[in-house]
Parts: structure tokens; C-alpha cells; sequence
């Protein structure tokens, strides 16, 4: 589902970053451990058709990124790919529903309303529909976050830094969360961190150093 070959990747002038190579099959999850600077947020925003101008094969869902052109790029992140940030960027003039909305509005997929609330509903939030953002808690908004990243049902869901930010309880429950709706929905779930607490709940593990 997800592979990447002799990739590495420079900012500027900068020294290049150098990543493994690494294969994650259809439905596995995997943690990729590092500290900052160590690249995780470059690579998930490499796999994710974020940043381009790499070197090597960055192949998602059987498709070589590389490939694309920027349009197509665009509708094959949004059929394709869910992305969980450490900063959740919801909307905040908007309501979690029409947060919600935004994802397969861009994705140029149909609206269901009914899909919104029954994914609300298992993330424990329903009740939240018609709150606007600013209502929410920290844990709630990161709720809102993976129901966003999840709705439009991708393979391949990506996260960046989901948990650094929370509180121990709340820690367990998102990363808990997470994997709920990633075997949901037979996803492959990339998860990058430092955030050791999660090293227990997540078997296959790729390191980086930076």
C-alpha cells in the first residue's frame, strides 16, 4: 500500500535527509519514531503529495507520486489519503459538520449527510454536529480531526504528532481512536511521533534519525 525506495529529500541548500526504505502492506499499521528534526513530518508530507521534488520512488495505493501531475495529485490525495495533524487546521467560523463536509467537497465526492453523523457517532461526538469549532475541547477538535481524516473512507490515513499535545488519558484514547477507524475501514494507518506512550500500541515501528 505504501512503499518508498531511495528516498531522500533537501530543503534549499540544506543536507539532504536520507530515509530507509520500507514497505507497509494494505491494512497495517506502523509508527515511525524519531526526533524532531529526524524528518517524520517531511516524509509523511512527502507520502501524503505535500512536498514534491524528492529523490527516489514514493509509491501510495500502486501509484508513483511522482507520476502525478498537481491536479491529479489533488483528487488522488483526497480519494486516497486522510491526514490527522498535530494542529488540527479545522475551520473555526464553521461548524463540525460543515468541517466535515469540506472533506469530500474537495475530494469532488458526493455529500452524505448521514455518513457525517454516523462517523460523529463512533468517535463518540455526535452530540457535537452543530457546534462550531471554538466550542470544542483540545480532545474533541482531535476527534473532529480523525473523523475528518476518515470520512471519505482512504486506504491510507497519515498522522502527524496526533498525541504530543494531550494529556495521558487522552492520549490513549486518540491513538486508541485512530486505530478503531483504521481497521474500520481496512486502512493503513502511518502514524509519525516521538511520543513514546504509543510505542506499546503499535507493533511495526521505523526509526529515524536525523
Amino acid at each position: 500500500m505504501v512503499t518508498i525506495k531511495n528516498l531522500s529529500f533537501a530543503y534549499g541548500n540544506s543536507k539532504g535527509i536520507h530515509f530507509p526504505d520500507f514497505k507497509i502492506d494494505k491494512g497495517e499499521h506502523c509508527l515511525l519514531l524519531g526526533e524532531s528534526g529526524s524528518g517524520k513530518t517531511t516524509l509523511l508530507h512527502i507520502l501524503g503529495g505535500l512536498l514534491r521534488g524528492y529523490s527516489g520512488s514514493v509509491e501510495v495505493a500502486g501509484t508513483e507520486l511522482s507520476s502525478l501531475s498537481e491536479t491529479a495529485l489533488d483528487h488522488f490525495r483526497g480519494k486516497h489519503m486522510g491526514f490527522v495533524f498535530q494542529r488540527n487546521h479545522l475551520i473555526s467560523a464553521l461548524t463540525v459538520e460543515k468541517n466535515l463536509i469540506m472533506a469530500p467537497y474537495l475530494a469532488e465526492l458526493p455529500i452524505k449527510p448521514q455518513h457525517v453523523e454516523d462517523v460523529l457517532e463512533s468517535l463518540g461526538i455526535g452530540e457535537k454536529k452543530h457546534s462550531k469549532v471554538t466550542e470544542l475541547s483540545q480532545g474533541q477538535a482531535q476527534r473532529v480531526a480523525i473523523a475528518r481524516a476518515v470520512l471519505n473512507n482512504p486506504p491510507v490515513i497519515l498522522a502527524d504528532e496526533p498525541t504530543s499535545a494531550l494529556d495521558d488519558k487522552s492520549c490513549a484514547q486518540v491513538i486508541d481512536l485512530l486505530i478503531q477507524q483504521a481497521n474500520a475501514h481496512q486502512a493503513t494507518l502511518l502514524v509519525a511521533t516521538h511520543d513514546q506512550r504509543l510505542k506499546d500500541k503499535i507493533g511495526k515501528q521505523i526509526s529515524l534519525h536525523g
